[in-house]
């Protein structure tokens, strides 16, 4: 009976037979084959029987169904260890299902599923001895001129071109390696792919296959062959690999009796070794030949380009789930800022936001609160990314919880330090000003923790640091910390403007920072309406920059007092 064998997700090894017409996977507990998790549709997709074939069809679900990494559009008919993915489940097809042992019929392991091979460290392997013969693949990547069994050639080179053309999954693409190389070399008993990790160097396992179900056990591979092929970029034959003295000492040799032994490099466009392949055989009597080499150095060859393209594809892939994700997060977070400056008479207020990337830390807010007043809030996360947005969006919360439960602005600020040094995030800390406005008295009160203060622009044209001495320590560096207040009463032309560091250190190609003066020079200014004030800083931050990408995030809030 045909069945779908889980590979990744729920529980690897789980076989769901095929036994119906029409098998529908979901989310559902009245589907066939239940999936229990939560990004899987309802009803996500069908396996459908017809005339002894099987095929697979999307349901218009939400996330897609895959077929050895492609979308599967309408019905598409399902061939032996097709690799079946809904959401992050992923399931081998196999049309005669599993062997005794609950194993696979071919390249039997899930995706960097490791558990039925274990490297062995070969104490007292010799790196010199005598083998059966070698080729070096690096010399010969224009081209290979195999003279022996060109009928062998032709045969393992069409193979692996129909096979590895029809897909960029890699799971898939090895797969196909090896079910290939056993279609050419029908003595082998056991192969496998290893690759090397590119982020940590390590030599993991990837696919493998054994001839014959009662031959499942875990296998070994000599770390000792593995090193010295992707070294030295030269496929070997040993005719007899456990008396071969090169391997003297390889246990995993040893163990399994090998008579003969096949390896070769994965190398890739730039010569570096991806990894190899390797097969054996137990059968003394069908040991491999220098033309079997010569094949297997060829197939690498091709297979390499294979596998360098499906990590490539698979590498862009992730960037794009990647860029999905921050462009999600980025349409989050501006959600968490105001959509428009409030309408107050008497009053203008003009902001403005930009992150350094799709997220940022900078974050400002305007807090409506009892008795006809308004709090204007500005704050600056220590850091950038994921982490600094994430405290941004906490913060959010927070300052409006404090703000609507303290006795007084300071009060507030004194409650949001305490939650947010509870919080214990690495260091982390926050820079802000508040400033909660009476629009009847027109008194400003501000409270600031660790920020630069914020500019008064007086009626007759000057300019003063409001708060400078009450400043206190930034968010989050002192539990307890209490902080103070100072005020101001606004009159008619004056203006309050606040800023993060993002303008004051936003720097041009010379590595010249915009600086303070620069700032108050155009804080002095008396333009009408307040968006053109609030603009003018900004044009004059994009000229002073020129094209340098900005480092930092921007935030600016400038308002004032028109009657």
């Amino acid at each position: 009976m045909a069945v779908l064998q889980v590979l990744k997700g729920m529980t690897p090894g789980q076989v769901f037979p095929l036994g119906g017409e029409r098998m529908v996977m979901g989310r559902h507990p009245d589907c066939d084959i239940v999936l229990d998790v939560g990004a899987v549709s309802r009803q996500h997709a069908v396996v459908v029987r017809m005339n002894n074939e099987f095929y697979v069809e999307d349901l218009k679900s939400r996330n897609g169904t895959f077929v050895n990494g492609e979308v599967v559009h309408g019905r598409r008919r399902l061939q032996e260890n097709d690799r079946v993915k809904v959401c992050d489940i992923v399931f081998a097809f196999h049309a005669a299902g599993p062997n005794r042992d609950g194993t696979p019929t071919v390249s039997d392991t899930a995706p960097d599923d490791n558990s039925r091979a274990t490297f062995i460290d070969d104490i007292g392997a010799r790196a010199s001895g005598t083998i059966m013969s070698s080729i070096d693949v690096q010399a010969n990547r224009s081209g290979f001129q195999i003279s022996v069994n060109p009928e062998l050639k032709l045969q393992a080179l069409l193979e692996i071109t129909r096979n590895l053309a029809s897909s960029l999954d890699l799971n898939s693409v090895l797969g196909k390696v090896i079910d290939s190389l056993f279609k050419i070399f029908i003595q082998a008993d056991r192969g496998f792919v290893v690759l090397r990790d590119p982020d940590t160097g390590a030599l993991i396992p990837k696919a493998v296959k054994y001839r014959r179900g009662d031959d499942a056990e875990s296998i070994r591979i000599s770390r000792t062959i593995v090193n010295q092929v992707m070294s030295s970029k030269e496929a070997i034959l040993s005719a007899d690999a456990a008396g071969d003295t090169r391997f003297d000492g390889s246990q995993s040799i040893a163990d399994f009796r090998i008579r003969s032994m096949m390896c070769a490099p994965l190398l890739d466009t730039a010569g570096e070794a991806l990894g190899v392949i390797q097969i054996d055989t137990l059968d003394q009597r069908s040991r491999f030949q220098t033309g079997d080499l010569e094949v297997l150095a060829g197939v690498a060859y091709q297979a390499a380009f294979a596998i360098e393209n499906a990590q490539l594809h698979d590498v862009a892939l992730k960037k794009q789930a990647f860029e999905r994700d921050l462009d999600l997060a980025h349409k989050v977070q501006r959600g968490f800022l105001p959509d428009a400056p409030p309408a107050i008479d008497g009053y203008e207020f003009f902001d403005f936001y930009e992150a350094a990337n799709q997220i940022g830390g900078d974050y400002f807010d305007y807090v409506p609160l009892p008795g006809g007043r308004l709090a204007v809030v500005l704050g600056d996360v220590a850091g950038k990314g994921m982490p600094a947005a994430l405290l941004m969006a906490k913060l959010s919360s927070d300052v409006r919880y404090s703000l609507a439960t303290g006795s007084s602005p300071a009060d507030a600020v004194n409650k949001l330090n305490a939650a947010f040094a509870r919080g214990d995030f690495e260091s982390r800390f926050v820079t802000l000003v508040a400033v909660v406005l009476d629009c009847q008295t027109h008194e400003a009160i501000v409270v600031n923790a660790g920020h630069m203060s914020p500019y008064l622009r007086t009626c007759d044209g000057q300019i003063l640091k409001i708060g400078e001495e009450e400043k206190g320590l930034p968010l989050g560096v002192i539990d307890d910390a209490e902080f103070q207040t100072c005020s101001v009463t606004l009159k008619p032309g004056e203006t309050l403007t606040i800023y993060t560091d993002g303008i004051n250190e936003a720097m041009n190609a010379a590595n010249e920072l915009y600086g303070f003066e620069r700032l108050e020079k155009l804080v002095i200014q008396d333009l009408r309406p307040i968006s053109a004030y609030g603009k003018s800083i900004l044009d004059d931050v994009n000229n002073f920059v020129g094209k340098r990408a900005q480092s930092d995030d921007r935030c600016l809030i400038c308002f004032g007092r028109t009657k």
